[in-house]
């Protein structure tokens, strides 16, 4: 694949990266991904995709913005609260880097649309709140087997998992029951920060080859004490969602 020379000028320092180069470039130039959620973790997640060069980087997210919004969902300004979030967010994103395509899908993700959604994308990444959501796009990549990066924040802890379908575990084989939803959790906004900017890095490996995703381990992250942990996840016999695979 061919780059403009404004093009090699803005990627060189990743081109310049061993093991990525012109031809890891290519393969994100090429590369479709989904961000599920404009908010505390899709808001860094897309701002680094779209700066590394992601061909096309489609939003999706039906809310508009609020004011309590602010503290953590970076891609939305004091002049956005109303307006719609995967619209406020693409935005700003054509205007980071306009060599890529971003998309506003203003769409709920639900249990008749989800496989639709995200079986046109490379990669599709978590950027969601509630958990029987996440469940749901988690089937549905499963299903047309395609990568998901899974993260969730609360206060000041987070976690991020990669979810390679028939390969790793699927979020259900991990967490057989969802944990119970909270409709206003507390967050720190350089907590979902951090996953945000792991979800985008995880992202870049899976579509360049760099590097080991965390593919059968979950990085556990305390903000507190400044400290990761990794623990090992097997896929689960007999699970609902992956288990035929």
């Amino acid at each position: 694949m061919k780059f403009s020379s404004t093009e090699l000028e803005r990627y060189d320092r990743q081109i310049r990266i061993k093991g990525l180069g012109k031809s890891g470039q290519s393969k994100l130039k090429k590369a479709r991904v989904m961000v599920a959620g404009a908010g505390g973790l899709g808001c860094p997640t897309s701002i680094y995709l779209v700066a590394a060069g992601v061909g096309h980087v489609a939003i999706v997210d039906k809310d508009a913005v609020e004011l309590s919004n602010l503290n953590r969902q970076i891609l939305h300004w004091s002049n956005d609260v109303g307006k719609s979030k995967s619209v406020s967010t693409i935005k700003k994103l054509r205007q980071l880097n306009p060599e890529v395509k971003v998309e506003a899908i203003p769409k709920a993700i639900t249990s008749d649309n989800a496989r639709k959604l995200v079986k046109a994308f490379t990669v599709v990444v978590d950027g969601l709140d509630r958990w029987s959501t996440r469940f749901l796009l988690n089937k549905a990549c499963v299903e047309e087997k395609i990568p998901f990066v899974h993260a969730g924040v609360y206060s000041l802890y987070g976690q991020i998992t990669t979810v390679l379908p028939g390969k790793s575990p699927c979020l259900q084989c991990i967490m057989p029951k969802p944990p119970p939803e909270e409709e206003k959790f507390p967050v720190l906004g350089a907590t979902a920060g951090t996953l945000g900017l792991l979800e985008a890095l995880e992202t870049i490996k899976i579509i360049t080859g760099l590097g080991e995703p965390l593919v059968g381990r979950m990085l556990h992250f305390d903000g507190e004490t400044m400290s990761f942990q990794e623990i090992r996840v097997e896929r689960r016999q007999g699970c609902p969602v992956c288990g035929s695979l």
